[in-house]
């Protein structure tokens, strides 16, 4: 089930800043689970968490709560929700007892945190794509491969509820903030786990949503250009900010990244999976 994925959404000729919207409302947060023990067990494991890792913290993330379109546009509905809540739901032992029997895939998570991450497949200019080995430091499949990647942060944009300073409910400009955010994010994440500059990647294309089976974490995906060798990469890797996050920078052939993929969680697998459909509609994106 580690490996397992469904897609959400796919974008094979990728979307722009311009092409993606987003709702962001209230109404896509996470809705209690009505048995009482259940939801007590959230703060529990969070407790139990933060015991054993006192550097743990809770920041804000945004809840995916579904989207409208595949293309030419696509709004993304979002929502607001934490770690704290991920790690008690998502990652609770007890996770699958927060699903809803159901088709629809929002009303099936609806009890679960679900915040919506992020990753890049990045092309170099020789055509490797970067992936990245977890090291055991991170929360989430230590050893594991993955491509660059983390979340979008609300507090990067000044969101931390869904009011205004002013107690109003967040405007069309927060829909915007958010929206870009979406991008700016993954091009922050690829800089610091990488260690290359942002001047020489291309502007981010979503490619579409998976969503790993285990644990229902979903996962907005990027193709992204990088105007450097593989060669060049790998000397930057090596004092990437954010290098403690992984042991190793594989430059890789996207023929031989079938071969890898065995190894990656499922949200990545599906990652992989929208970028072998962007490959098969022919798309050479900018």
């Amino acid at each position: 089930m580690e490996n397992a994925f469904k897609l959400l959404l796919s974008c094979p000729s990728g979307l722009s800043s311009s092409q993606v919207s987003v709702r962001f409302d209230e109404s896509y947060d996470r809705v209690p689970h009505p048995d009482a023990e259940l939801e007590n067990s959230i703060s529990e494991i969070w407790d139990k968490r933060v015991q054993q890792s006192s550097s743990l913290f809770n920041g804000k993330k945004f809840r995916y709560g579904g989207h409208d379109g595949a293309g030419p546009n696509v709004c993304l509905h979002l929502g607001l929700t934490d770690y704290r809540t991920f790690v008690g739901t998502n990652l609770n032992p007890l996770w699958e007892r927060f699903l809803v029997s159901s088709e629809d895939d929002c009303k099936q998570c609806q009890h679960t945190s679900s915040p919506l991450g992020n990753g890049a497949v990045v092309e170099t200019v020789d055509n490797t794509i970067l992936v990245l080995q977890r090291s055991n430091n991170v929360g989430e499949f230590p050893g594991y491969l993955v491509f660059p990647g983390g979340h979008p942060e609300p507090e990067e944009v000044g969101i931390t509820s869904h009011t205004c300073e002013n107690g109003s409910q967040n405007s069309e400009s927060s829909n915007s903030k958010v929206s870009q955010e979406m991008f700016d994010s993954i091009v922050r994440e690829v800089v610091e786990e990488i260690g290359v500059p942002a001047a020489t990647l291309s502007k981010p294309l979503l490619i579409g949503i998976s969503r790993r089976v285990l644990n229902v974490r979903p996962t907005a995906f990027f193709f992204i250009k990088c105007n450097l060798q593989s060669t060049q990469v790998q000397e930057l890797y090596s004092s990437a900010q954010d290098g403690y996050e992984s042991t190793k920078l594989y430059t890789i052939h996207p023929s031989e990244l079938e071969n890898m993929a065995s190894k990656m969680p499922g949200c990545h697998r599906g990652g992989f999976a929208l970028y072998k459909l962007m490959l098969a509609g022919g798309n050479d994106l900018k």
